[in-house]
């Protein structure tokens, strides 16, 4: 191999690196130090996860195989990771969030949360993986128990 290609090939590779990285896949701190951005990718965030309980109880709710539905759980369970990073000081306002100062105030137990959902999804992408439907079923209510019992505490309800 040429040096010439070795360096293309070298480019290639950070390029689709940092592609990658700008996703939010893999993530483990915020974007920049732009208040504004964290809380827009905070937001996008909460909104695959959204989107992924959405996706799995259209699974449920169709009685079939459930296998697939791993990759929605760990989609929550690697965001569930993600959040506590998410929220540093200086991202309490701005760009519509909906944050309770609680985060901030409380963040022992908001990181413990966290915790206790990437846990619960891990457990959900487990029986996904078995397709247990009843399991799963049963798991998938257990993770919206978690993730709703942190909206009571940490956000805003939308006027």
């Amino acid at each position: 191999m040429t040096g010439a290609n070795r360096f293309l090939i070298a480019g290639t590779a950070i390029v689709l690196l940092a592609a990658v990285a700008g996703t939010g896949y893999g993530q483990q701190s915020p974007p920049g130090s732009n208040p504004d951005a964290i809380i827009a990718a905070r937001q996008a965030g909460y909104k695959r996860m959204g989107e992924a309980f959405s996706a799995m109880k259209k699974a449920i709710e169709a009685g079939g195989d459930v296998a697939p539905s791993q990759a929605s759980a760990r989609t929550v369970a690697d965001w569930a990771r993600q959040i506590p990073t998410m929220f540093p000081p200086g991202t309490e306002t701005g760009h519509n969030t909906h944050a309770r100062p609680e985060i901030w105030t409380d963040r022992a137990d908001f990181d413990r949360r966290s915790a206790a959902l990437a846990a619960t999804a891990d457990k959900l992408a487990s029986l996904a993986a078995a397709n247990d439907k009843a399991g799963f079923a049963e798991q998938w209510k257990a993770a919206g128990t978690v993730c709703g019992g942190c909206h009571r505490s940490y956000r805003s309800r939308l006027e």
